[in-house]
């Protein structure tokens, strides 16, 4: 069997450290908002070379806090992708504001700047790339449509911790970004969890203040917050992992260039790099045209495989009524042909070789 990520496997090799630090802050029982959280805090902020990270109890709560911070509310529309998990969406919604999705790149499935100017309104206040997959979006694209317009950026970055662009790490180039640490994500913890980055003092203690019921000062409220703080214990696992994170990003990027080689003309369309940052494999999606069948190959080899996503947000039962009507081709093209293979630090040569010429065998 080959898994799409060992968590299992991951977990052997770290044991002995996580181990230890679980016990130590059982035994100091400080569980809410204790030295752990605040030690990863900081070591994040300077890995990715914020000047302030916030942690919160989820991606989808990353994201929502974020927009609230960023001052995004009723009446207001923010530009996205429909290539994408629902969160982000979702986060948008959550602050009473509309999402505006424009088509991907059909490389890189990333939101395309060149769609965006032209889906801005009145109400336009924000853009929300997500870094799908670990592909950083075209940051200086993005960034220059919206000086133009005076839009705010928060990004997605629930899929690229890690991941850079422009000399900059994805998460530190807008006005916010919002990360995630579910357990399979390049830095997961063993539960939810999440982050939101700023270099803004100001937008940082909107975060603190609105994750913590609202609260500066125990007791004291001011404004409706939410209970949304990243678990003490969760921090000690996060913190073990992030001092790998460059070793783990490495290893799926090893990963990665065994795939293509493997994959170098053939039916099979790998994934592209556009040379502007490091793509750091969050998954390994490729397109292919017999999907269905080179998956069920692989499933009867006990090989995983998975579909992210397999419906474009905009065609959604729940968004579906809204944008009837709207014609994403490429996002929609896209979801019916992409599969993701597994991919993990730890994945050995002989395991990429087993996948890949199961593949290249079904795919005829």
């Amino acid at each position: 069997m080959i898994p799409m990520v060992d968590l299992k496997g991951q977990f052997n090799n770290l044991r002995e450290e996580i181990t230890a630090g679980l016990l130590d802050a059982l035994e100091k029982t400080q569980f809410i908002l204790g030295p752990n959280v605040e030690a990863f805090e900081r070591e994040a902020a300077e890995c990715l070379g914020a000047k302030h990270a916030v942690s919160v109890a989820s991606g989808t709560d990353a994201l929502h806090l974020a927009l609230l911070a960023a001052g995004i509310g009723a009446g207001d529309e923010v530009i996205t992708t429909p290539f994408t998990f629902i969160a982000t969406a979702e986060a948008i919604r959550y602050v009473g504001a509309t999402p505006v999705f424009v088509d991907i790149d059909p490389k890189t499935f990333n939101i395309d700047p060149a769609k965006i100017g032209a889906a801005v309104t009145s109400k336009t206040r924000a853009v929300l790339p997500v870094h799908l997959f670990g592909q950083p979006a075209d940051m200086e694209a993005i960034g220059a449509v919206c000086r133009k317009h005076g839009l705010a950026v928060v990004e997605d970055c629930a899929q690229s911790f890690g991941a850079d662009t422009g000399g900059r790490m994805t998460g530190t180039i807008g006005l916010l970004g919002a990360f995630s640490f579910f357990p399979s994500k390049n830095l997961g913890c063993y539960g939810d969890g999440g982050m939101v980055t700023t270099d803004s003092a100001e937008l940082a203690e909107r975060v603190r203040v609105l994750r913590n019921h609202g609260s500066k000062v125990r007791y004291h409220h001011s404004v409706i917050g939410f209970n949304s703080r990243l678990d003490e214990l969760q921090a000690v696992i996060l913190r073990v992992k992030l001092k790998r994170i460059g070793s783990f990003n490495e290893g799926r990027r090893r990963v990665a260039r065994l795939y293509r080689e493997r994959f170098a003309g053939t039916a099979v369309v790998p994934p592209f790099e556009d040379g502007k940052g490091t793509h750091v494999y969050h998954q390994y999606t490729v397109l292919a045209d017999r999907r269905d069948a080179i998956m069920k190959a692989l499933s009867d080899r006990g090989i995983a495989s998975a579909v992210y996503y397999p419906i474009p947000l905009h065609r959604q039962e729940v968004f579906a009524a809204e944008y009837r009507g709207l014609s994403l081709p490429v996002s929609e093209e896209t979801a019916a042909r992409c599969m993701s293979l597994p991919v993990f630090p730890e994945m050995t040569e002989a395991q990429v070789r087993e996948v890949a010429d199961a593949v290249l065998a079904a795919a005829g």
